[in-house]
């Protein structure tokens, strides 16, 4: 018979406490995405150079998190949580109905890359902007003529060279809703992102994109510049 007074456990090894220990700390940071999503688009309650950051660090946590619950390694006898393929799956599974946290998973970069900034500040600060993220397209664009392929060597400098491009405004200007305004060079640059962040670290772009990698960071740097 079940006794009240007797404190009630999930699990009766480590190894199970782990798998259980994983899932409640998946849960949690998958939340904590959905809140600063909502404080970053909700009155500006989070600024953006503290949102980026955060969120940066969470998307990380969370594909590293997610590894830990999969179905390949989340069996734990029958006392283990349930088995999941994938984030989405043990949303699914727990309840957690978060789109804001399911968006910006999918896209695996902060709001701030994904949407342009509005290109403030002047003077001092634009000279000091303006360097930067001409400084972030020529490493970037050496680095691919220098091929290197592999995700962990390529994201960083892209998502720099986009961080930089934002600052400045990063999109508008007259076509901008095509692939030849900036607009369209931009949204490329993202797009680029996105696919760099489906591969493990360690994976590698084949030639092919590398040429095509390239071809659109120099579009898009040569319509920078011109709008400057």
């Amino acid at each position: 018979p079940f006794n009240p007074y007797i404190e009630a456990s999930l699990y009766t090894t480590s190894a199970s406490r782990e798998k259980w220990d994983a899932c409640a700390n998946l849960y949690s940071l998958l939340v904590s995405l959905d809140a600063l999503e909502r404080a970053y688009i909700s009155s500006h309650a989070v600024d953006e150079q503290r949102y980026a950051p955060q969120c940066t660090r969470l998307l990380a946590q969370i594909k590293t998190s997610v590894k830990l619950v999969t179905a390949s390694g989340a069996s734990a006898g029958g006392e283990g949580p349930p088995p999941v393929a994938d984030v989405d799956e043990f949303m699914a599974v727990w309840g957690l109905n978060l789109p804001l946290t399911s968006h910006r998973l999918s896209l695996g970069i902060p709001a701030t890359l994904e949407h342009p900034g509005g290109g403030g500040g002047g003077g001092a600060d634009r000279a000091k902007n303006v360097a930067e993220t001409t400084q972030a397209f020529i490493t970037l664009m050496d680095a691919l003529k220098l091929n290197l392929r592999a995700k962990d060597q390529l994201h960083p400098l892209l998502g720099e060279a986009v961080s930089c491009w934002n600052r400045l405004g990063g999109g508008g200007g007259q076509g901008s809703g095509d692939d030849s305004g900036l607009g369209g060079r931009r949204e490329k640059l993202v797009g680029w992102l996105i696919t760099l962040n489906q591969l493990r670290a360690s994976d590698e772009i084949d030639e092919d994109q590398a040429r095509q990698m390239l071809f659109d960071v120099e579009g898009a740097y040569q319509a920078w510049f011109r709008s400057l």
